[in-house]
């Protein structure tokens, strides 16, 4: 087991690009990470990585390892999903990811019930706006508000997800109230959620029958969702929001929506898993326990908004 381990710590390492990555993500402080690395190293008798003050690379025999490594680690883990099938207390560690709102507000809470009725499954949430690559980091789940466009991916949909323009009153009556969606364009601050390949540079309205880009721009934007509402909060612009983000702060009167009948194009609330993930029980379980009780926490998020 503990050389399988290295080779965990080994895998993650070299997909997260260094040692405290890799060994913060299997819950290892930095010394016993590197350790493992050292170890397979004098076991295999090779250097493994390029080192650097600044970088960490595999080095050629390094990759040719990893390839080797991931196919070792996938043959045990279809191994043990084989098995526990035929355990009535399925147990191990669920690795998943899921927005920061959506996370916080419907997700999160959900996920004491499960482990509570399930003792020997771990669970170990990530939490970010930023896109995310299930298979790349690691992942067996991901809830994602949007629109998905992995095919390799299988998608679970829980809920379409309305979208809507708010600001607050003190803003409106600071700035005015755009009537249609070019007064957008004219000089309004509009609260923007960016990050490196983020495909927020432009919002999506409805015009007509159909939809039309408009490349908004304003002084304020950010990888957090939620900063872009306390900033909303705050009187600092135009928010592009999921109506279930707001639907609390509309029914106080603290938001209030603009532009009704050029929302933004909807999305979906929903969670995507590789399709061999399913084959394993405590995934399964999961998936099945967070979308049917995240449906009704959905729906009662935005009950009474519309």
């Amino acid at each position: 087991m503990a050389y399988l381990e290295s080779l965990r710590v080994f895998c993650r390492v070299v997909e997260l690009g260094s040692i405290t990555s890799g060994g913060r993500d299997l819950r290892l402080t930095p010394a016993v990470a590197s350790k493992r690395i050292k170890e397979l190293e004098k076991h295999l008798g090779v250097r493994l990585f390029n080192r650097t003050t600044r970088s960490l690379t595999p080095t050629e025999v390094g990759q040719q390892f990893y390839a080797e490594a991931l196919r070792i680690l996938e043959a045990v883990d279809d191994a043990e999903t084989v098995v526990a099938q035929f355990s009535e207390a399925p147990r191990g560690t669920v690795r998943m990811a899921a927005p920061l709102a959506a996370g916080r507000r419907i997700v999160a809470p959900l996920i004491p019930d499960f482990v509570e009725k399930y003792p020997d499954i771990e669970v170990r949430m990530r939490m970010s706006d930023r896109k995310i690559d299930i298979l790349a980091d690691g992942l067996d789940m991901a809830f994602f508000v949007g629109t998905p466009h992995d095919s390799s991916l299988k998608l679970r949909k829980i809920a379409n997800c309305d979208r809507v323009l708010c600001a607050s009153p003190a803003y409106l009556e600071r700035y005015g109230t755009p009537k249609t969606p070019e007064e957008l364009l004219q000089g309004h601050n509009c609260l923007l959620l960016r990050y490196p390949r983020s495909p927020e540079y432009y919002w999506t309205l409805g015009v007509g029958e159909g939809f039309q880009k408009f490349e908004v721009s304003g002084k304020y934007d950010t990888d957090d969702s939620d900063v872009l509402l306390n900033w909303a909060l705050d009187d600092r612009g135009i928010v592009n929001k999921p109506l279930f983000e707001v639907a609390e702060h509309l029914r106080a009167g603290a938001l209030v929506e603009i532009l009704p009948n050029a929302r933004p194009m909807p999305s979906i609330f929903g969670c995507l898993y590789p399709h061999k993930k399913l084959q394993d029980p405590k995934v399964r379980l999961l998936v099945e326990f967070i979308v049917q009780r995240a449906q009704s926490t959905f729906r009662e998020a935005v009950r009474g908004s519309q």
